[in-house]
């Protein structure tokens, strides 16, 4: 089993069994309707969407809305189900834990894919700073507030910063106000790997590219889309590829030599948690 430190935590409708589960994968079965009875309750005021995917939006409240689940850990955090984790623990070293408040993996933006917060009062109130959080909450439409409400390509654009645009009201714009006040320090880094790509490997827990980057995660929004068969075989093997082809054993280039160096895991517990 890989990444034993940090507890998987999935909240779903989806009572289907799962075989084989690993003991860090943690399932609590609600419905979409039990989920909204509990975000009226924590906020205030009622929740008016239908459409699951409307979720996301509340991803930065994680930590208010199941503050009783999540009360044992140090860290939480949010993610996504179409993505394949490597060792993460060489990423999120102790001294990123002891360091920073929060971790986005995008180095421009908050990452609805990966980010994760300190577990106290302000990280699990932050998202309240944003003046129109009350206002995306209660649209029924997804406005992208855990990430950057779109602005995905400005903020790549060197020079250009969120405070370019000062109605903006995103999880990012209210991260980065606050660590520009110092009140938290927050770590923006490129850790993931997501584009469809025959040198990307998933290798005994490591997610490796082209034999010379190790990636925290690989986002499969391109391969799921771009990939011609997506059958899964079991077992799943301990090394596999990510292609057009589907998910295969063997590559189609040739490798070449891999040199990593492993860093000493801290077994502080760090949960991340997605919902289906």
């Amino acid at each position: 089993m890989h990444n034993p430190t940090i507890d998987f935590i999935i909240i779903t409708g989806n009572t289907q069994e799962i075989p084989n589960k690993p003991s860090n994968v943690i399932i609590i079965n609600k419905s979409l309707q039990e989920l909204k009875i509990m975000g009226a309750t924590k906020f205030g005021f009622e929740l008016n969407f239908d459409n699951p995917y409307k979720l996301c939006d509340f991803k930065p409240a994680h930590g208010l809305l199941f503050q009783d689940i999540l009360e044992k850990y140090d860290f939480w955090g949010h993610a996504d189900i179409d993505m394949v984790y490597g060792d993460i623990r060489a990423f999120i070293t102790p001294n990123i834990l002891n360091g920073y408040d929060l971790v986005s993996a995008h180095k421009n933006f908050i990452t609805g894919t990966f980010c994760l917060y300190r577990n106290n009062d302000l990280m699990r109130t932050l998202f309240m700073e944003s003046l129109d959080y009350q206002k995306i909450f209660s649209s029924p439409e997804y406005l992208g507030f855990d990430e950057c409400a779109f602005l995905f390509d400005k903020l790549q654009t060197p020079g250009v910063t969120v405070f370019d645009f000062p109605d903006h009201r995103s999880m990012t714009y209210v991260v980065c106000k606050a660590h520009r006040e110092k009140r938290i320090n927050a770590l923006f880094e490129s850790y993931f790997y997501k584009t469809m790509h025959n040198k990307i490997r998933w290798d005994n827990g490591r997610i490796i590219y082209s034999n010379k980057k190790e990636c925290l995660f690989y986002d499969m929004i391109k391969y799921k889309v771009e990939c011609e068969d997506k059958t899964i075989n079991y077992p799943i093997p301990d090394v596999f590829y990510f292609n057009k082809k589907g998910i295969n054993k063997k590559s189609f280039w040739r490798l070449g030599g891999l040199k990593m160096i492993s860093k000493k895991k801290n077994l502080k517990k760090v949960q991340i948690l997605s919902i289906q």
